[in-house]
This record gives structure tokens, sequence and C-alpha cells, in this order.
């Protein structure tokens, strides 16, 4: 029977003794009996899943060894469970265990004794070196240190420098952006459902230029990602709401930065959809979804109430505008399988009208009205007083200030339970002051967005210039706001704007 001298080292360091060095301590321990040596190396004590050790074992159980010889308890295990059990294994094969530099003897009650409250504190340093580094991993998160991981699709890395550390962060992709920003368009109709995008982008052959597939996981995995919003007010108050740890202040989220989400050091739900307790910070690189746009995605993703519609009841953004110039009824849209593929017809025609007098291709009234649509936007290039760059700060001004009455007034309640009839009074008037501030401020941020006419016509102006990643309900929006009717007759065409 042999002695079993066993080494064990996770990584090499300065300050670690190595494997060689530790079974040199175990040879001159044995007193040159005949052994056997076992090493790992790159392995953690953390659990027994090592070949030197299972190697070690097998010849334990053939009854090969007598006595298993280590440097320190901790080169073999730093589990309690994991100890016991070999322990367990060595007193039934009659193994002995010796550590040769903390000098067990494991034939007598007080060794053992020993020997158990020592792998107590093994286990207690290797948990303590796990809160460290975790510890250490959220510090640098909430500084937006880049930690690693797949890099998100629309992105690339490039070096930056924060706090005086050199570190990475991402860098938009325009190639990738522009595929992300017709997906999230898509998605935030409600009349698009994930297998619809997947198939738009299939039959439109745009490929994931990093060579995967596209799929509904994938693309549901994008749409709850944080990474590409322009992280504004809205932005942060969505995450309060779902009871996120946001590490920024609310005066922060401008709209100039992106997010990072991280599942937070407590215990939280696996749900992917569940944000409790998830921790939110700003990342060093700029978003390039608009809030708006990725909230309406992110809430139907949370809402899991995808539409079930997988087709449109209209086919061209212009039904319902158009009328027959001599009857005055709808033209509708019939299919033909001609390289048109769709027209307009007036709905009367045969029976009490001869029809419009010409054939009125979908297609091409479609692109004519796209030009007038971008002509008559051209004359409402309005000045102003105040430029829309203030109007905006304005109006996140407010919103900031309302999220901060919000948690004053929530601060201020919590602390109801210990308070005394002096302090009672103070918070009592304290809070009727900030919620009438609070009601005054949504008053103006209601006002101001139904009376924007200005900010409308804005917002309108970018749908247009956007037009072909907008969606087919944002289309009809744009058309409803600008345009009133639409009359065809003998191949002339009469606009009534709305505005």
């Amino acid at each position: 029977m042999y002695d079993a001298l066993y080494a064990r080292q996770s990584i090499e360091k300065k300050d670690s003794i190595s494997v060689e060095s530790q079974l040199e301590y175990c040879r001159y321990e044995a007193h040159g009996e005949a052994c056997i040596e076992y090493a790992d190396r790159g392995f953690s004590g953390k659990d027994t899943n090592r070949p030197g050790f299972e190697n070690m074992m097998n010849d334990i159980r053939a009854g090969k060894i007598k006595r298993v010889i280590v440097y320190k308890l901790d080169r073999i295990s730093r589990s309690i469970l994991d100890f016991a059990n070999m322990m367990e294994i060595f007193q039934k094969h009659r193994v002995e265990f010796v550590s040769s530099t903390e000098k067990f003897d494991t034939s007598t009650p007080i060794g053992r004794a020993m020997l158990n409250i020592c792998i107590v504190f093994a286990q207690l340093e290797r948990e303590t070196i796990q809160k460290r580094v975790t510890d250490a991993y959220y510090s640098r998160c909430k500084r937006g240190f880049y930690m690693g991981g797949r890099i998100p699709y629309g992105y690339r890395l490039t070096n930056t420098v924060i706090d005086n550390i050199r570190t990475s962060m991402y860098e938009e992709v325009p190639a990738e952006s522009e595929q992300l920003k017709l997906i999230y368009s898509m998605y935030a109709d409600t009349d698009n459902s994930l297998g619809d995008i997947v198939r738009y982008l299939n039959e439109h052959r745009i490929k994931n230029l990093r060579g995967a597939s596209w799929n509904t996981a994938r693309i549901s995995e994008i749409l709850r990602n944080p990474v590409y919003v322009e992280a504004d007010i809205d932005v942060y108050r969505f995450f309060q709401s779902q009871g996120a740890n946001i590490y920024n202040s609310a005066s922060d989220f401008t709209g100039g930065n992106a997010c990072y989400l991280y599942k937070g050091t407590v215990s939280a739900s696996r749900k992917q959809n569940d944000l409790a307790d998830k921790e939110l910070v700003l990342a060093p690189h700029k978003g390039f979804i608009p809030s708006k746009i990725w909230l309406a995605c992110r809430i139907r993703c949370l809402n899991n109430r995808q539409s079930t519609k997988t087709c449109k009841p209209k086919n061209s953004w212009l039904v319902g505008k158009v009328k027959c110039g001599k009857c005055g009824y709808a033209l509708t849209i019939r299919k033909s399988k001609s390289k048109w593929g769709r027209y307009f017809v007036c709905s009367q025609a045969g029976s009490n009208c001869t029809g419009a007098g010409c054939t009125i291709y979908a297609d091409v009234l479609e692109d004519y009205m796209l030009g007038a649509i971008r002509e008559k936007l051209s004359e409402f290039q309005k000045l102003s007083c105040i430029t829309d760059a203030e109007k905006g700060q304005e109006n996140l001004t407010k919103k900031i200030r309302l999220t901060h009455i919000e948690e004053e007034i929530e601060e201020l309640l919590s602390k109801m339970s210990e308070a005394g009839s002096a302090l009672m009074k103070y918070i009592d008037e304290k809070v009727s002051e900030l919620d009438a501030e609070k009601k005054a401020l949504q008053e103006e941020i209601i006002a101001e967005a139904v009376t924007d006419t200005d900010g409308k016509l804005k917002q309108i102006t970018n749908h247009v210039k956007a037009w072909e990643t907008l969606s087919f309900k944002d289309r009809q929006s744009v058309v409803d706001t600008l345009i009133k009717v639409i009359r065809i007759a003998d191949g002339n065409i009469e606009i009534t704007w709305n505005i």
C-alpha cells in the first residue's frame, strides 16, 4: 500500500505556492515511504470535480492507499459537505489523513475535531472571496465599466477612459443599427407579432450581418435590452415603476446615454420580464432607439400580449382618404396578378358611377402622395421665439422635478410610523405642498402635449423622413393628421389638407 501525495493550484500567482512545492512538503512528511503523486492544476477547491482527486479516490476504493498527505487542508477541499463525504470514505477504507503544515492526526478525537473546525474556516474564506469578487464586480458595473460578455448586435467595442481607468465601451455599427431600428419600429406597431417580423426580414432578405439567423427568441431578447434606448426621464420612471434599483439620479436621464441592466446582488426572479430588484445603470455609450419606441416595445414584452393578427385589413395607407371625384364614394383596393399588384377602383363603379375615369395604381398614387406630403410640410417651417431644444429642455426639467417630488413624498410618508405629533404635522403640510406642485406640473406637461402644434409638425416631418422604416399604422396616422380627403377623377388629383 502507498501514501497518496495530493496537490492543487487553481491559478498561478506570485504569492501562491506551486504544485511542485506542495509535493515537496508532502514527500518530507512521507519519510521515504512508497507514494503515488496526484495533482490538479487550474481547478478550484469549491468542489471535487477534479481529475487528479478522482483518480486518488478510485485508488483508495481499490485498496491501494493507506494514507493521504496534503500541504494544507484547503488544497484538498473547501466545502464542508465534500470534506465530510471524503472523510467517510477514508474511514471506510481505513485511510489516514495528514496535513503537513497543520499537523492533523485523524486517529484521535481532538484531531478530528480540529480538522472539522479548520474546514469550516476554509469554506468561510472561499465564501468571503466570492463576496469580495461580487462586490467589486458590481462596483465596476455602477461606474459604467465594460464587464465583458457578448457584444450586443448593433455595437462594436472601442477604447475609452472612465475615472482615469482604461476600459471599453460600445460604439454604434450603422449597418446593424439600421436593422434594429426597423425591428423596433415594426414591433411598436401592435399589428405586428414577433413572427411577422421574422417573416418580413426573411422575405426581404434582410440578413443578420453576424451570420446568425433571425428568430423570435433573438428578437425578443433585443427588444428587452435597454442597451439600445436613448434613456430619458420616461425610461427612468418606467424602471422605477417596475421596482428596479436605479443607480443614477433622475436628473442624469437626459437621453444622451443608453443603459446597462444587471440581475442585481440580491436573489431575484429568473423571469426575463420581471424587473424587480434588478439594477439599472447609465452606460457610457449613446443609444439609438428613441425612448417612446423602446418603451412601447418593452411594455408589449412585459405584458406578453402580442397581437394575433397576421394580416392587415387594408392594403394601402391611403384607404379611407381616397374618394371618387365623380360620385364622392370611397375608392377601394383591388388586387391583380399583374406587375402592379394593387389598384384603386370606385366602390360604386358599375352601379351608380362609371368610375374615376382612369386606372389608379396603388404604388403610383402612394409615391405621388408621399411627394405631395413632403412638399406640403416644407411650407410649414415656422420660426419660434423658443427653439425646439429649449422646449425639450424645459419639458425634461419638469419631468425630472415631477420624479423628485414623487420620491420626496414617498420618503416623507415612510417616516410617518415613527413620527411624533410635531413631526407628523410638518410631514402632513410638506406632503400637501409637494402634492399641489405635482398636480400643477402634471397639468402643464399634459397641456403642452396637447397644444404643441409646432412639435407635432416636427414629429410628423421626422416620420416622413424615415418613411421606409415606419409601420403601416404610423403611415396611416400621418395621413389622418395631414389630409382630409383626396379626390380623383379623369387623371386629376385634388387634395384637401387639414393644415
